[in-house]
């Protein structure tokens, strides 16, 4: 009796009711052709449902599927349409991931010029823990009319850069489309600031527009590599002569997916970027996990002076999310004893990331860029190398206040990647791996590509830099200061309780100059320091 009415039952009623309908439809137009022009559109539509539902009671991937045809897919349209509802329509202005409406909007603002100040006071719980603020001066400075440039380039560089405090982060092209390549190139270009070509390359579009580059070469040794991958000198020194780069930089790991590859599959490798990677058409185009050209701190080290080298005398360093402490400090350990220096170091965290990467190593694997940005500073201050060495911050900056707590504890200057995309118009669709961008800017589709107009962009771009900067110049004013190198940690408190707030000095105590090498008594350093060799990458003992 029971299987006699399960049609009937709640699960299957629709695919009953459609199936019914449509032979209804189909007598009706059978027995009376006067009759059938009428039904045929309502025959066509319950006899295509019909046909789904038995294809969902027939298909063996989906359960939900098989035990509610037809009926099922509501909920798959539900589940497609779910980030959009949840971000036009629930999202507080503090709330959304990665960034929050707040710091997207207030991006959108500067970058096309409109109004960008709040009414009402704050949004933000400033008794809740966790939350931070900049100390101010009851005898602020004028605002600096400056746009806050640093130099990089130690002793050993003949060629040093004088760099922006905020520069493009790593996006290589292919990750981008070519219209976001060329916009934010000439946005920097019009700004006088930096443009990271990330690991995919230097290419035409980065070129096109005349803008400032730091040519990141990652493991794949991508434009400066031979046939079975490994690095080519010759073809690296012809590529870095290139006035337009200003910088080269070594890519160890990067903050979304630190320690991982990557795989290009070889129908996505298209003659143009196969020309631009120096990879060969037909087969996969493989990042590895690690770098053939080296293997111990010490040939790092000198890997890195080579580029110095190569490039004609320009700024070399590398950047990395900081993982397994004693190895970082293996590194310094290979500085003083080669006496071989990087002139940077640029220090990603797990929170940044524009590619897409494994769930695991996106949300827990790597340190956070500001603890690894204050364990970098210290270490180089513990080893007497920090005023001839460059740090750069780069994960999640979108904001002046983002800038100045991470120069604080320790940068030089920022790097922002997401943040730049939200000035060509990103919106956080989160579909950047898809190739279905909305907005035009990660994706290799000429069509939607072609939405992004780079005119426009270039714009936004540069009023985003620029607006950027000038809320920086005004928080600095209001704290006392002229420079963003007088920032200090004692310039930034955090709450640890309703009833209980730290300075920025308690959370992140300083080393002494050479205390490194001293011998510190500082547990965070102390045991990692004793495990670090310059000779390798594994602990000692």
């Amino acid at each position: 009796m029971d299987t006699i009415l399960l049609p009937f039952s709640p699960r299957f009623i629709v695919l009953t009711i459609c199936a019914v309908v449509t032979a209804l439809l189909l007598l009706v137009g059978i027995f009376d052709p006067k009759v059938f022009k009428i039904v045929l559109i309502p025959l066509i539509i319950f006899g295509a449902l019909t046909l789904l539902g038995i294809r969902d009671l027939t298909q063996k991937g989906h359960a939900v599927l098989r035990n509610y045809p037809i009926s099922a897919h509501v909920r798959f349209l539900l589940e497609e349409i779910r980030p959009e509802m949840r971000q036009y329509f629930f999202e507080s202005e503090k709330d959304g991931m990665p960034f929050s409406r707040d710091t997207r909007a207030v991006v959108y603002q500067r970058a096309k010029m409109v109004l960008d100040k709040r009414p009402f006071g704050t949004q933000e719980d400033v008794y809740r823990e966790g939350y931070e603020w900049m100390h101010h001066s009851v005898a602020p400075k004028p605002h600096a009319d400056q746009k806050f440039r640093i130099t990089i380039g130690g002793p050993d560089c003949t060629r040093p850069y004088s760099a922006s405090v905020f520069n493009i982060s790593a996006m290589s092209f292919g990750a981008l489309s070519p219209n976001a390549v060329r916009a934010l190139n000439a946005g920097a270009k019009k700004g006088g600031f930096a443009h990271d070509t990330g690991e995919g390359g230097v290419s035409p579009y980065h070129r096109e527009m005349g803008g400032d580059i730091i040519w990141e070469v990652g493991s794949g040794y991508f434009g400066c590599r031979n046939r079975d991958g490994t690095f080519n000198p010759e073809l690296f020194a012809s590529v870095s002569g290139d006035d337009q780069i200003k910088m080269v930089e070594l890519k160890i790991s990067q903050g979304a997916k630190p320690g991982h590859g990557g795989v290009l599959p070889a129908a996505k490798v298209s003659e143009e970027i196969s020309k631009i990677r120096g990879v060969p058409m037909g087969e996969d185009c493989i990042s590895p996990a690690y770098h053939k050209a080296f293997s111990t701190p010490l040939q790092m080290m000198e890997f890195v002076a080579q580029m110095r080298k190569l490039s004609g005398g320009k700024p070399a360093g590398f950047k990395m999310c900081i993982g397994h402490p004693w190895e970082f400090l293996a590194i310094c350990k290979a500085m003083k004893e080669s006496g071989l220096y990087p002139d940077f170091i640029v220090v990603d965290g797990n929170e940044g990331g524009t590619g897409a990467a494994p769930l695991e190593f996106m949300d827990h694997l790597g340190m956070p860029m500001r603890e690894g940005v204050n364990f970098v500073h210290n270490a180089l201050v513990g080893i007497g190398a920090r005023d001839r060495i460059r740090i750069g911050a780069s994960g999640k900056i979108a904001t002046a206040f983002d800038m100045a707590r991470a120069m604080a504890i320790g940068a030089d200057w920022c790097n922002s990647a997401r943040g730049f995309m939200f000035s060509l118009g990103c919106i956080q669709s989160l579909s950047c791996h898809t190739d279905r961008c909305p907005t035009g800017v990660t994706t290799q589709d000429p069509i939607r590509n072609r939405a992004l107009y780079v005119p426009d962009k270039i714009e936004r771009v540069y009023n985003y830099h620029h607006n950027t900067l000038h809320a920086l110049t005004e928080l600095l004013a209001a704290a006392g200061l002229e420079h963003t190198k007088d920032l200090r940690p004692i310039h930034f408190s955090q709450r640890r309780s309703t009833t209980e707030v730290s300075s920025f000095a308690e959370l992140y105590p300083a080393l002494r100059p050479g205390e490194l090498l001293d011998g510190t008594q500082d547990r965070r350093y102390r045991d990692a320091w004793a495990m670090a060799r310059a000779d390798s990458f594994q602990p000692a003992g």
